[in-house]
């Protein structure tokens, strides 16, 4: 480990809660150098839903880079591109009767998100962005702004300007209509909300606290949208590419947002790949306006359309997600009754579900735990007090049980250890 506090800065992060040396990965499994495995509760952070080193990707892109397939063309075309936008088109978009053309952004989600700001704001004239209380869009500058995280915001060391924050589902209450507020505010000449170019949104909290906007929110931000000429951002890089359930996290609800981000799991390996989907009328880009040296990573082509192709030409992968995120809840409603003299409450949908333990403190006990029974599980929320479960979509109810099984022991010695000290 002495490389790494040598040489590595301080900003890391997720080292600090796994202080292993990683060196294989299989599955849903993680290796340590020492042999002991773990069970990946973690994905990347939500960029490896189809797990590690997935047979049907790494074949794919071995054959690719076996045959010298091109690596790195810029904006070129490629073949690997045009399959990509051939599979997209043909198994994502048409079969959800969706009209978008993909701009191929630098290759995080951040950047995707800073592409979609700059769009709606270019297309509209205006400055002002509306953005959500918890919301999490990255943390380079236009989306750091976006984002509601005050240890995030704090890092950017200038003034974050533009953005006025809005109460998501639920904020106040789930008997408080939040898009009835924001429409009298924006009705209002006088509330001293300017005129927005675009609201930027996520249909399910990732970082935020594992929020879930309901259908009828969702429908009625879109219908506000549209009455005062507002682009809607569906900021899906976290919650989309299947992770609650339908490939867009937002298509129970039915709406279709002017502009989506998608990042994350769309590479399907943990490659690099950003994408910002765009309803073709608002596509007034100039060419080169926004563009970057590694915007369309061709290996990412190659895994993505792969991941396509095996997992979404039909409807097997959702109803195995669906069967496995029932399970998860199941068994997180039993840790909560286990538990009932402590207020826990169970958050998320689909396989980005968790539990609310009240306190960061309590959150970090029980993944440190979990760690030392060999799981990788991480918190969220805004005190980190969430203990989220984001297990690759494609784990076996073998390993998800098992995984399970260590998540509810960790709880329930944790608890244990609570109830001590309070009675001593």
């Amino acid at each position: 480990m002495n490389i790494f506090n040598e040489m590595e800065s301080e900003v890391q992060s997720y080292a600090r809660s796994f202080p292993v040396v990683f060196n294989k990965a299989k599955d849903c499994y993680l290796y340590g150098e020492d042999g002991k495995q773990y069970i990946d509760f973690l994905s990347g952070a939500g960029s490896l839903n189809y797990g590690h080193n997935n047979d049907h990707l790494k074949q794919a892109l071995l054959d690719y880079i076996s045959e010298d397939g091109i690596t790195h063309g810029l904006d070129m075309h490629s073949s690997a591109k045009a399959r990509f936008l051939e599979v997209f088109r043909d198994k994502i978009l048409t079969p959800r009767d969706m009209e978008y053309v993909l701009q191929f952004t630098g290759p995080t989600g951040t950047n995707a998100v800073e592409a979609a700001l700059k769009i709606a704001r270019k297309v509209t004239g205006r400055n002002n962005v509306i953005s959500f209380t918890n919301g999490f869009h990255g943390c380079s500058l236009g989306a750091v702004a976006a984002t509601g995280n005050q240890h995030h915001r704090g890092g950017a060391g200038v003034s974050l300007s533009d953005v006025d924050r809005m109460p998501f589902c639920g904020y106040y209450g789930r008997d408080v209509d939040t898009v009835k507020m924001i429409d009298k505010l924006l009705s209002d000449p006088s509330s001293g909300i300017d005129k927005p170019a675009c609201a930027i949104v996520e249909a399910v909290q990732g970082e935020g606290g594992l929020n879930v906007a309901t259908t009828e929110w969702l429908q009625a931000l879109e219908k506000l949208c549209k009455k005062h000429e507002i682009l809607l951002i569906l900021d899906d890089i976290q919650a989309g590419c299947g992770r609650t359930g339908t490939f867009f996290s937002f298509e129970p609800a039915g709406i279709k947002p002017d502009i989506v981000t998608l990042s994350k799991s769309l590479s399907a390996y943990g490659l690099p790949f950003a994408v910002v989907m765009i309803k073709p009328d608002l596509d007034i880009w100039e060419p080169g306006e926004h563009n970057g040296t590694f915007r369309g990573n061709n290996h990412a082509f190659v895994t993505a359309t792969a991941a396509i192709e095996h997992y979404w030409s039909d409807d097997k992968l959702e109803n195995e997600i669906k069967a496995k995120a029932q399970l998860v809840t199941q068994r997180f409603k039993k840790i909560i009754e286990a538990n009932g003299e402590l207020t826990l409450r169970l958050k998320g949908r689909g396989l980005m579900q968790g539990i609310d333990c009240g306190t960061g403190e309590l959150a970090s006990k029980v993944c440190a735990q979990a760690f030392e029974h060999g799981v990788v599980i991480e918190t969220s929320g805004n005190h980190s007090q969430i203990v989220k479960c984001f297990c690759p979509l494609t784990i076996s109810e073998e390993a998800l049980t098992d995984g399970l099984n260590k998540l509810e022991q960790s709880f329930a010695e944790v608890f244990a250890q609570e109830k001590l000290k309070k009675a001593s």
